[in-house]
């Protein structure tokens, strides 16, 4: 053998050794890539080029008693660009050839349709940039609504991007707007019953992840759900919106026209509890909440607790027929001044010579003398429990976010709140509590837990959280037979007769004038008018109550009283009900 044949073995070895070492190298390489750090790898690629996204459940809707919506979730859209990618691009031109579309003509195209300078839009860009040379995302605008999300789309501009993202809607506007309340641009609940029942309303988001490619723009496909969405659950409340809307109306026209500062205008129904309208004037439109005054957006019904002067007049009289000390027919001599052995003086509202009264005549003339005489039948303690009993100092069952269970002072009572108390002074009830009071008269003496939400209808149908129905018997039933008929007196025979007479029905109410705070623990020169009855008095039905804050032009009950007749006539004639077959029964008011 030569020494070139040797020579070239040698070197053809050494290349064999080498190439099995390089060969090796890679080996080893791969089975650390493919193998060994197979996942680790992945999971970081997929990193790099997979794009998590929220997923939004749908929020649930509030619905009125016969599945009107007065709340609703709707789509909107947030668009967002890549400022790296953004960059010309090629788009078919009308004439059907290729054209370049600059990232200024792109920008005026966006701006045209969101409403945005295109200046605004490459200001976004390059400020990102600047931030970021890297930057794959800035928010470009926010929650747009469809017809947008469309236009935009249309443009396919490669680096821009939609993420859906929930929106609410109120159909109705400011309808109910004191009770559905609102939610803030973040979707968080802050009022009513959006915020009170927000665990059923809530959705719970889920996640879905799409792979990117290399310009950015999602790969088709790749798209795959992590965590699956849960919709909310639907609120039912007890409102007829038909009835609210009427209600709101009259109420705002009445207000207005006697110069009120605001006003509540409630229906409850006798046999149940149910809200069936809670008006208030001025009220918010949750659709615009910046454009009502802040101590406007929330329920006055729930949360202004004031006293309910002569209204109050009922409860007493029913606890003094309750306890066995009087009746309808019950006499008492009711002077326009009373002091009393304690020191208390009491007075009514305009000088008169005394009076001979029944119980019946001093809930007629709303006689304040009269009804502390004959209210000083019952110790403090026994008229305390009767209060109580009617709901008044607590909350009702409702729990309305920031409401208020009126202020019932605990005994012993000072010498004038002693006798103030018989005639709906020296407490402070609001006016859903004094809807309840009326309910508890007119269903026989059984005060039935107030009632705004039926319950959570669940997605698939069922019903859940629905309130306690099961009532408390305040005062006998004839105890409050005998209170209801002596207050039709009010409507047969007293100032307002004229304008509180329904033709057809029996209709018992009563009217009320109170001072109002000043805000410092004394009364002010303002006045709440009111008046509260139910219909029909022989087979009551339901409450309307009527609040009017401030009034100028009338300062009287007289301001509240059209209200009150004109939505008990539509309750009635909405629910037909049929006219009272018996006359009442005209008790007598003097002796």
């Amino acid at each position: 053998m030569t020494a070139n044949s040797r020579s070239h073995r040698r070197r053809l070895a050494i290349a064999i050794v080498g190439l099995l070492a390089i060969v090796g190298v890679f080996v080893v390489k791969l089975v650390d890539i493919q193998v060994v750090r197979a996942d680790e790898i992945n999971t970081e690629s997929l990193g790099k080029r997979s794009v998590p996204v929220d997923v939004y459940g749908t929020r649930g809707s509030i619905l009125d008693d016969k599945g009107v919506v007065l709340a609703d979730s709707v789509d909107r859209f947030d668009i967002t660009i890549s400022p790296e990618d953004a960059k010309p691009f090629e788009r078919e031109g009308a004439d059907g050839k290729e054209v370049t579309v600059s990232v200024a003509e792109a920008a005026a195209e966006i701006g045209a349709i969101t409403g945005q300078t295109p200046e605004s839009i490459l200001a976004v860009i390059s400020g990102a940039l600047a931030a970021d040379p890297d930057s794959q995302w800035a928010m470009l605008t926010k929650t747009v609504d469809l017809d947008v999300y469309r236009a935009v789309a249309a443009l396919e501009i490669p680096w821009t991007y939609f993420a859906r993202v929930p929106g609410r809607v109120y159909p109705n506007g400011s309808v109910a707007g004191n009770l559905v309340g609102f939610v803030g641009s973040d979707g968080t609940p802050l009022a009513g019953i959006e915020e009170d029942q927000d665990s059923c309303l809530a959705s719970v988001d889920g996640e879905e992840t799409y792979e990117k490619g290399a310009d950015g723009v999602r790969l088709p496909g790749s798209t795959v759900t992590t965590k699956q969405a849960k919709d909310g659950g639907d609120v039912v409340l007890t409102i007829d919106s038909d009835l609210q809307w009427f209600s709101q109306q009259r109420l705002a026209e009445q207000v207005q026209a006697v110069g009120g500062t605001y006003g509540i205008a409630t229906v409850m129904e006798v046999k149940t509890g149910k809200l069936l309208a809670v008006a208030e004037y001025p009220t918010v439109d949750p659709n615009n909440v910046d454009a009502t005054a802040e101590a406007d957006r929330g329920s006055r019904a729930f949360s202004a607790p004031f006293e309910p002067g002569s209204t109050g007049k009922s409860l007493t009289a029913a606890s003094l027929i309750d306890a066995g000390v009087a009746d309808p027919l019950t006499q008492v001599v009711a002077p326009y001044r009373q002091i009393f052995p304690n020191g208390a003086d009491i007075n009514d509202s305009d000088y008169h010579d005394p009076e001979n009264l029944t119980l019946t005549g001093v809930l007629m003339e709303s006689s304040n003398t009269g009804m502390s005489l004959l209210g000083d039948k019952l110790d403090e303690q026994t008229r305390y429990d009767y209060l109580k009993k009617f709901g008044v100092g607590t909350e009702t069952e409702v729990g309305f976010p920031g409401e208020s269970g009126g202020i019932l002072n605990d005994l012993p009572w000072d010498n004038q709140s002693h006798y103030a108390t018989t005639f709906g002074q020296a407490y402070s009830t609001t006016a859903i509590q004094v809807a309840s009071i009326y309910q508890t008269l007119g269903n026989k003496g059984v005060r039935m837990p107030v009632q705004l939400v039926e319950g959570c209808r669940q997605p698939d149908g069922t019903i859940t959280d629905a309130p306690a129905a099961q009532g408390t018997q305040v005062v006998s039933e004839s105890a409050a037979t005998q209170t209801v008929n002596a207050l039709e007196s009010v409507v047969t025979d007293g100032w307002l007769s004229d304008t509180l007479t329904i033709p057809g029905y029996r209709v018992a109410a009563k009217t009320g004038t109170a001072q109002m705070s000043d805000g410092n623990g004394a009364y002010s020169h303002s006045y709440l008018v009111s008046l509260a009855g139910i219909a029909p008095a022989d087979d009551p039905q339901y409450v309307v109550s009527v609040n009017i804050a401030n009034p100028v032009t009338i300062t009287s009950s007289a301001a509240s009283a059209p209200v009150f007749q004109e939505i008990m006539t539509q309750v009635l004639k909405t629910y037909r009900v049929k006219p009272s077959t018996e006359p009442s029964p005209n008790l007598p008011t003097t002796w």
